[in-house]
C-alpha cells in the first residue's frame, strides 16, 4: 500500500482517502488522523499518512460513494478509474467496487493493498469483482494508473 500510494503521488494522481466518521459527525480529515496516529496500531498508519495534497472523504457507512460527494469530486478531477486499496475487502472495498462499476468507472483492486477480516470472504469478494463487475484485479506494483 505504501509503495501504491507513493507511485500515484509521484505521478501525480489524486489521492483521495475515504475514512469512516466512527458515527462522530464532528469528526474531521486531521481528527480522523490523530485518533488513528493515537491508536495501538499507529506504525501501520504513518507510512500511508496523507500529504498536504491528499484529498479526504469522510463516510458513515461501507461504500466510499454512499451519501458522500465522491462522485462529485471524481467528476471535477475527470477520473474515469479508480485504484481501490484499504480495507476491509469483503465490506467496504467490495461495496465501493460495486458503487465504482454501477457508476461506470473502470476499477483496479491490488489484491496485496487491501486487508480484510475473513480470508474466505475476501478471496469470493475479489472474484466477485473481477467477474460481475470487470474490476482488474492484481498485484499492487502492477497497478496502472
Amino acid at each position: 500500500l505504501t509503495r501504491l500510494i507513493g507511485r500515484a503521488r509521484a505521478e501525480k494522481v489524486p489521492v483521495i482517502y475515504a475514512n469512516d466518521n466512527f458515527g462522530e459527525w464532528r469528526s474531521h480529515h486531521g481528527e480522523i488522523v490523530e485518533t488513528a496516529l493515537a491508536g495501538k496500531n499507529a506504525g501501520l498508519v504513518e507510512p500511508v499518512l496523507p500529504d498536504d495534497d491528499s484529498l479526504f472523504v469522510v463516510k458513515a457507512r461501507h461504500s466510499i460513494f454512499y451519501e458522500t460527494p465522491l462522485s462529485y469530486l471524481l467528476s471535477q478531477l475527470d477520473v474515469a478509474h479508480v485504484v481501490l486499496a484499504g480495507q476491509v475487502t469483503e465490506q467496504c472495498v467490495l461495496y465501493s467496487a460495486l458503487d465504482a462499476h454501477i457508476r461506470q468507472l473502470r476499477v483496479t483492486v491490488p489484491r496485496d493493498a487491501v486487508a480484510h477480516i475473513h480470508s474466505d470472504l475476501a478471496d469470493a469478494a475479489l472474484r466477485m469483482m473481477e467477474r460481475n463487475m470487470g474490476a482488474a484485479v492484481r498485484d499492487a506494483d502492477s497497478v496502472a494508473f
